[in-house]
């Protein structure tokens, strides 16, 4: 160790020396995928600087270059100039994947995976694909936007949530973040501000500040966003967009009411608000037999619905239908092009293949009923928090207010990965405390109720 020791420096990642070996670039990977698995360094932490870990180790600077650029490489972390490198937000899943053999370290009760074990709906449907004789066609950069048919039906699941739309108004998307991704780098600038609720999807939260965005929090109560809010803080200030979840908002739950969505598409036009509204667990409501109506269809302007079908069908097939409304098509078409080039059409056709053959309707329905029943799993376990809709998730108060660092690591050492509110927090402080208790990824119902026991048992203690 050099003379200016680090022993008791702050950093983020402080890998044991006496526990590595050669070759020391593989060792400290190693060393990285095991902490971010344990929790120690959760999504979104700061890594250390390159020279200054170096400098702690007391190893070639080249060899801490090459530990970053390999884990860039495979997506466990990312840079932002002038900011620094952060772990990214699916670093966990990214390593499970790599090495599926791998124990399961904890119940894992803060990803939102949508039921994964049912898988037999899916493998039949892309067996089904392989072997129709048009499946090479689907491996070109033909149709960027997605095949006609794909977006002929795209439209019609659309139509199911509330959206009526063609087929020159969507673009097939490679899963939710691609869309929100080429929806910020498009339709905004750097310093623009974007209305949100409170609490806001985590990822959302990470793009806008990737590009500079300014991220305004607006109140709202269990109907949604206050439409008399929205309004005031646009004469305060000069809003540009906002982003809102309709059916189920990630992470509080909330589900907009029909009126309240009438109040906020006035208010959208009145003040010139480009909308983003990635509305997830639409599916959900219209199984449910709800009338849907959404708000691009009310706001008919400067509108961008979301509808991803990756939680609801398969997770390994990240395909999200976007409807865009006539006067910023162009302007997200020449985006797309940009970031993504194209979605893979392959994985679109199966997923077509499912809408088509009637294999998702089946499939949803039984991840709804499983959705109900682990809804009511935690309802018995928790009967005094306030009634939800059915989700794949529930939004649990907790007391005290001690960081979401400490909570999420107390519950990790007690095997639980739970991800708490501080997480999805957009104003400038947290009046109270929650968690976001994923309830679709725990692998079984035994699990589910030992982790929700375990969670019960840590509150009230």
């Amino acid at each position: 160790m050099p003379v200016n020791s680090f022993d008791h420096y702050p950093l983020s990642w402080k890998p044991n020396l006496s526990k590595l070996s050669r070759p020391y670039y593989l060792s400290l990977t190693q060393d990285l995928e095991q902490k971010i698995l344990d929790g120690e360094l959760p999504e979104g932490t700061r890594l250390p600087p390159q020279r200054e870990l170096a400098d702690y180790l007391d190893l070639n600077y080249s060899t801490i270059t090459r530990v970053y650029n390999y884990c860039r490489h495979r997506g466990l972390i990312y840079g932002v100039t002038g900011r620094g490198t952060f772990v990214s937000p699916h670093a966990v899943a990214s390593i499970m994947i790599e090495h599926p053999s791998s124990p399961m370290t904890c119940i894992e009760m803060g990803f939102i995976s949508g039921f994964p074990e049912i898988t037999a709906p899916v493998e039949t449907a892309m067996e089904k694909v392989l072997h129709q004789g048009y499946v090479r066609n689907l491996l070109s950069y033909e149709h960027p936007f997605g095949f006609p048919h794909q977006r002929l039906q795209a439209a019609d699941w659309l139509s199911l949530l509330g959206v009526h739309t063609d087929m020159e108004h969507i673009i097939i998307f490679q899963g939710a973040e691609n869309a929100l991704t080429t929806a910020l780098f498009s339709l905004f600038h750097p310093g623009d501000r974007i209305a949100v609720d409170v609490y806001t999807y985590s990822n959302f939260i990470l793009l806008a500040k990737m590009k500079g965005l300014t991220l305004v929090p607006v109140a709202g109560d269990r109907e949604g966003m206050l439409a008399d809010e929205l309004d005031r803080i646009c004469r305060k200030l000069k809003i540009q967009g906002i982003y809102l979840m309709p059916s189920c908002s990630n992470p509080s739950n909330v589900m907009i009411s029909p009126a309240r969505k009438e109040e906020l598409a006035y208010v959208i036009k009145k003040n010139h608000l480009t909308l983003i509204e990635d509305d997830l667990y639409a599916w959900l409501r219209a199984e449910e037999g709800k009338d849907m109506i959404s708000l691009h269809d009310l706001v008919g302007c400067r509108s961008f619905y979301i509808a991803s079908l990756t939680k609801c069908l398969c997770p390994g097939l990240r395909i999200a239908y976007g409807a865009l409304t006539d006067d910023i098509k162009d302007t997200m078409k020449e985006g797309f092009s940009s970031i993504s080039i194209k979605t893979s059409s392959l994985d679109a056709e199966i997923i077509n293949e499912m809408l088509t053959s009637g294999a998702a309707a089946k499939l949803l329905h039984q991840k709804a009923v499983l959705a109900q029943k682990s809804c009511a799993l935690f309802d018995s376990l928790f009967p005094h928090v306030s009634p939800q809709p059915s989700s794949y998730f529930r939004w649990l108060p907790i007391p005290g207010h001690r960081s979401f660092e400490q909570v999420e690591s107390e519950l990790l050492t007690q095997g639980i990965h739970v991800y708490h509110s501080g997480r999805f927090l957009t104003a400038s402080h947290e009046e109270s405390s929650f968690l976001r208790v994923s309830l679709c990824s725990a692998g079984n119902s035994a699990r589910l109720r030992k982790g929700l026991s375990i969670i019960r048992n840590y509150i009230k203690s």
